[in-house]
């Protein structure tokens, strides 16, 4: 098997995990500044270096269980992903992941620093983890954007 890699969007940082070749674990990888102007090289370095097959993009979706703009935004970056990478991506439900990741760093005894650095990778690796204990679920295309 190949390595998955998690993607927790944000307009200004990307947060990025990365599973095991065996598909079971999950573990924090990097922060990508949005916008850089290499943004599109260092995903295909890390890709190819790492040997991903599949992006997992986290879709926020809101308690009613109804999309917003932050999820269409997401779609977006999802879709720009498939172009720059021409692999395939699945969206994966992400709430609360931002939250348990700051449980986590705050549990660790983290600086508010420290967490800030650390906050966008580790909630890249609770959604993808929660999509690796899910069995991987086959979804791996780009969706049209859903109407709200």
């Amino acid at each position: 098997m190949s390595r998955v890699l998690g993607v927790d969007y944000g307009t200004k940082r990307v947060g990025l995990a990365i599973s095991d070749e065996g598909r079971k674990i999950a573990s924090p990888l990097a922060v990508l500044r949005r916008h850089a102007p290499d943004e599109a090289q260092r995903l295909q370095r890390l890709i190819q270096e790492e040997q991903i097959s599949l992006i997992v993009v986290g879709l926020p979706i809101r308690t009613t269980g109804h999309e917003g703009q932050k999820a269409r935004e997401a779609r977006q970056y999802g879709a720009w992903l498939h172009r720059v990478t021409g692999l395939p991506v699945v969206f994966w439900d992400e709430r609360f992941t931002t939250a348990e990741a700051e449980q986590l760093l705050l549990h660790a005894g983290l600086t508010k620093k420290q967490r800030q650095e650390r906050l966008d990778k580790v909630a890249a690796q609770r959604l993808l983890q929660t999509y690796l204990d899910a069995g991987c679920p086959p979804q791996g295309r780009v969706e049209p954007l859903e109407d709200p």
